[in-house]
């Protein structure tokens, strides 16, 4: 029986001990670098697709689809009252749309940093601040007419 009783209070020790370690261990760490500190506030979020419909001598030749991710402090974003995800969106459409430099069936031509940096600029300015950091594109392609499946 003592040694029951005396099994179960070095468990209870022990628990508390590693716990102890642990949470030391956890607030006395040093910081990473200057690189983590910087890149530890910013949120990355994703934006819907954009998909954008590529007109040639009045006619539909077919479809750019877009999918970009921001980069924005995440206190700024959570203070904000608007949220930046539609104005980009409406801007990339836009740029995209009146785009007469946009060759579909050369993409890989297409100067996404310009584009990048266009709606990185016109979206802060919308906003009236410098709430969107960078601008990153996860995907960009073009799909022909006859290859779209319509319902």
């Amino acid at each position: 029986m003592i040694r029951l009783i005396a099994v179960g209070l070095w468990m209870c020790l022990a628990t508390l001990a590693s716990s102890y370690g642990a949470v030391y261990y956890m607030t006395h760490q040093m910081p990473g670098t200057e690189q983590d500190i910087t890149l530890g506030g910013l949120d990355y979020e994703r934006l819907r697709p954009i998909n954008v419909p590529i007109l040639e001598n009045g006619a539909l030749q077919g479809y750019v689809v877009a999918q970009l991710v921001f980069t924005a402090d995440g206190d700024s974003l959570g203070n904000s009252a608007i949220p930046p995800h539609p104005f980009i969106i409406d801007e990339t459409f836009r740029l995209l749309y009146a785009d007469t430099s946009l060759n579909f069936r050369r993409l890989e031509r297409y100067d996404l940093d310009r584009l990048k940096q266009q709606v990185r600029e016109t979206v802060n300015a919308r906003l009236g601040s410098d709430l969107i950091q960078d601008i990153l594109v996860e995907e960009f392609n073009y799909f022909a007419k006859d290859d779209v499946i319509s319902h």
